[in-house]
């Protein structure tokens, strides 16, 4: 797996961050602080004051918050290199499960709400980049069960007989 996935997927995942971490703010303060324009079809505050910017009470801003904050570890230079199936799979469930939010909330602005958070729409574009990197990423890493090339040769001895198998 090639190293620039596991920089971009941290950086995605950095960014993704510091955008939830702005619509949470503005979510508990006021949207007014969001530089977003308030009429038409641009309208970030009528998109996160909206009754669909809360689910069982919890703000869908700390929602994606959450998200990042949980993605990142998985997008982790340490965590791509690691043969556990258990990661590669949380990484690519994880990330699917953001393309599935993103696809319900465009809905939401386009044919509901009538209204386009630019704020919102910029976590969309990095959410779905993460997906698609994380499906690159692990269409490109050894199949789970194997090590990379090279592996064995680290790990044999200096001058150590290879043992037929």
């Amino acid at each position: 797996m090639p190293g620039w996935v596991a920089l971009a997927g941290s950086a995605l995942s950095v960014l993704g961050i510091a955008l939830g971490t702005y619509l949470t703010v503005a979510h508990y303060t006021t949207a007014s602080v969001l530089a977003c324009a308030e009429t038409g079809v641009i309208n970030c505050t009528k998109v996160t004051s909206s009754s669909y910017s809360v689910v069982l009470g919890v703000p869908v801003a700390l929602g994606g918050l959450l998200y990042f904050v949980a993605m990142l570890p998985l997008q982790l230079p340490n965590a791509w290199r690691s043969p556990s199936p258990t990661i590669r799979r949380a990484r690519l469930v994880w990330s699917l499960l953001g393309v599935v939010t993103v696809l319900w909330l465009v809905y939401v602005e386009l044919f509901r709400l009538d209204a386009i958070c630019l704020y919102c729409t910029a976590v969309h574009v990095v959410t779905v980049a993460l997906f698609g990197l994380t499906a690159v990423g692990t269409a490109l890493a050894p199949p789970e069960g194997h090590e990379p090339a090279g592996a064995d040769r680290e790990t044999a001895g200096a001058g150590a007989a290879a043992t037929p198998q």
